[in-house]
């Protein structure tokens, strides 16, 4: 069944800890959507290529409610691909949630609910994704939007330095994330960049790799 303006497909809703962001180690509930128009090198979440199942959008809020979390957030996949997630947003921020919407960077972010927490995804040449950046979504970043980068070697590092530069992240947003490639850069080495260049970044673990098994789902 297609999804519909009240129906979202979903390849799991589940609570854990978040693993990255500035909210790392907050017991969050997660919403995956299903389908992802990229397709990233280094990608820990194939499985959310797929069409996942057909939910509603009451039964997700019951199932949001159920779990208890204050903070909730909407990943995929690209969660943007699916238009009823404008109203899925709006319902859940009506609910007082904290809100963050995890995206691949590709698309419009301007349609999302101001009230929404962007954590927008910037390709490096390692993804082999750079070409689909959306550059227009930079200007309309916020202080306490997010702004990504998945490192997997030098010169993504300094690429992502560069974009940094020319769109005056460094000054206009606090948290800017770097965050290595689970298992291919070491931290250790691009702590070592971080601090010859004096960067105000935050290096960006997914600490959920590090409590359960890297291939785990749905934590």
């Amino acid at each position: 069944m297609p999804p519909t303006s009240t129906t979202l497909q979903l390849i799991e809703i589940f609570a854990s800890v978040q693993g990255e962001t500035s909210y790392t180690g907050l017991p969050s509930t997660f919403i995956r959507l299903a389908a992802c128009n990229l397709r990233c090198s280094w990608c820990d979440t194939t499985y959310s290529f797929g069409r996942g199942e057909t939910w509603s959008l009451e039964t997700i809020f019951e199932k949001v409610e159920e779990y208890g979390c204050k903070y909730v957030c909407i990943t995929g996949g690209e969660p943007l691909l699916q238009t009823a997630v404008h109203a899925l947003m709006k319902e859940l921020c009506d609910r007082h949630y904290h809100l963050s919407i995890e995206t691949g960077g590709s698309l419009d972010t301007s349609t999302i609910d101001p009230r929404v927490k962007i954590i927008l995804d910037i390709k490096c040449p390692g993804s082999a994704m750079e070409a689909k950046n959306y550059w227009a979504n930079l200007p309309h970043l916020r202080p306490f939007d997010e702004v990504k980068f998945v490192l997997a070697n030098r010169e993504d590092y300094l690429y992502a330095k560069s974009i940094c530069q020319k769109y005056q992240l460094f000054d206009r947003m606090p948290n800017i994330l770097f965050s290595p490639v689970h298992q291919q850069l070491e931290s250790q080495t691009l702590i070592k960049w971080i601090l010859e260049d004096r960067l105000p970044v935050r290096l960006n673990l997914q600490i959920h790799k590090y409590i359960w098994d890297p291939l785990t789902k749905g934590v």
